[in-house]
């Protein structure tokens, strides 16, 4: 649900807009003159109701039903942008104190957005601050959320499978490393550094991405658990380049890091590798074994996570002769799910799998 933690005559106008109300009716049900609510809707930005009436506002918003908060995050994001020219005299100093709790607030949403694939509302309230500042402009708090708006997209855009370009995930990822670089955050340029590793990973350069993942995974930068998660990705590139054996014990050791960090998602996230390892090297018994318990465990129940475990049963179900009808109809299940969510690259990868058949060495899913 929105939350807007200073009203300015932007907010309202988009919330009367939201509600689909006239400036009349909105004046009334807010209890203001119709020349307050004109005097918003002509300053925009640059005035701001007053203490009493911002408290009406928050009300009015916190009644309205999903279908509005839906219209007024998208209406801000479209008139935040249209303003931004005539606000930079009051950007040129960069962000006010509750901007910089609306973009805070705004960012932990995004990240619930994107772990349910809600692209669409995760891309708005990005563009929001991200159209409304240039980094030129910001201070250090304000570029710290800037870094973080652009890694987030990056995250977006690599999800949606656009990893290389002008307008992808690597180059989100490297205009935040920058900015991080730049603040001397360490631990958050490490983390980048991780993302463009799976970019690189997803791109096709399985040797590069797993020197990368192997100095990541000693990089005393990173927690415990992203090194864990560096140690098992160097499997993944290595069980996709054929190198299934030493995959496996490579991803055997992080899943032990995994259980004494008490991480029961990238527990499962691991046995679904460790699965496919297995099936590259034969052992289609054990492949099974492994996908059960990934399905079977882990809390987390997004669809992309449902993709994946799908679509890694289906590759293994699709190995056996006996089970191959079995695999196709997984698939199947796998491929509408990632077309609904508008998971690109997992829908490529399920197709590659279905045209390469039964063979022990097909593509991986990542």
């Amino acid at each position: 649900m929105a939350t807007v933690h200073h009203w300015t005559g932007l907010e309202a106008k988009a919330l009367r807009r939201a509600l689909r109300m006239s400036v009349r009716a909105f004046a009334d049900r807010l209890g203001v003159a119709v020349a307050t609510v004109s005097k918003w809707e002509s300053k925009l930005a640059d005035t701001e109701p007053r203490p009493d009436t911002q408290a009406i506002l928050d009300t009015a918003l916190g009644q309205a039903e999903l279908s509005v908060h839906l219209r007024f995050e998208t209406l801000l994001s479209e008139m935040t942008g249209s303003v931004t020219i005539t606000r930079r005299h009051v950007t040129a100093c960069g962000p006010r104190s509750w901007e910089y709790e609306s973009w805070t607030d705004d960012l932990d949403r995004v990240v619930v957005a994107l772990s349910h694939q809600n692209f669409a509302f995760a891309d708005s309230l990005l563009s929001r601050w991200l159209g409304r500042f240039k980094a030129a402009e910001l201070d250090d708090k304000g570029l710290y959320l800037f870094a973080r708006s652009t890694a987030l997209l990056g995250d977006l855009k690599r999800d949606q499978g656009t990893v290389i370009g002008p307008l992808s995930a690597h180059h989100s990822y490297a205009d935040a490393r920058g900015i991080f670089t730049q603040l001397d955050i360490p631990r958050r340029v490490a983390q980048i550094d991780l993302s463009l590793a799976v970019v690189t990973e997803m791109s096709g350069r399985l040797e590069i991405a797993a020197c990368d993942y192997e100095a990541l995974a000693v990089d005393a930068r990173l927690s415990r658990r992203d090194r864990a998660r560096a140690r098992l990705w160097v499997g993944t590139a290595l069980s996709k380049g054929g190198r299934h054996e030493y995959a496996t014990r490579v991803m055997t050791a992080a899943t032990r890091d995994f259980e004494d960090l008490t991480e029961p998602d990238d527990w499962s996230v691991a046995h679904q590798k460790l699965a496919l390892a297995r099936r590259g090297t034969g052992d289609l018994t054990q492949a099974l074994h492994l996908i059960d318990i990934a399905r079977s465990s882990g809390t987390t129940d997004s669809p992309m996570q449902r993709v994946r475990l799908d679509t890694a049963h289906g590759h293994i179900l699709l190995s056996d002769t006996a089970t191959r009808d079995d695999g196709l109809v997984v698939l199947d299940q796998a491929a509408n799910m990632a077309a609904q969510y508008g998971l690109v690259h997992q829908l490529r990868s399920i197709e590659g799998i279905k045209a390469m058949g039964a063979g022990p060495t097909g593509p991986r899913q990542r």
